[in-house]
């Protein structure tokens, strides 16, 4: 079994297509997932997701993102706090 690589140039982020991916979880036991997330849009997938959630050209256009599009979409509010009672 391979590891799968931690970042860098090789993984690329199957929705916009950024190259500032990170790992943000691995297994407990090693090799087996690997958890990724993109530094610019913030979608995350696990290295053992079909290739239509992890490779770029697979991924599903409808749900693509282009990362100079990003700042123009409308901030999510937060959500309130319980009101009291």
């Amino acid at each position: 079994m391979t590891t799968p690589p931690t970042s860098g140039p090789a993984l690329t982020c199957p929705r916009c297509r950024a190259t500032g991916i990170q790992t943000l979880a691995n297994s407990p036991v090693q090799g087996v997932w690997t958890v990724y997330g993109c530094k610019t849009c913030f979608y995350t997938w696990r290295s053992t997701e079909p290739a239509e959630n992890t490779d770029p050209e697979k991924y599903p256009e409808a749900f693509r993102l282009k990362p100079e599009d990003l700042q123009t979409y409308p901030v999510v509010p937060l959500i309130p706090p319980l009101r009291g009672k």
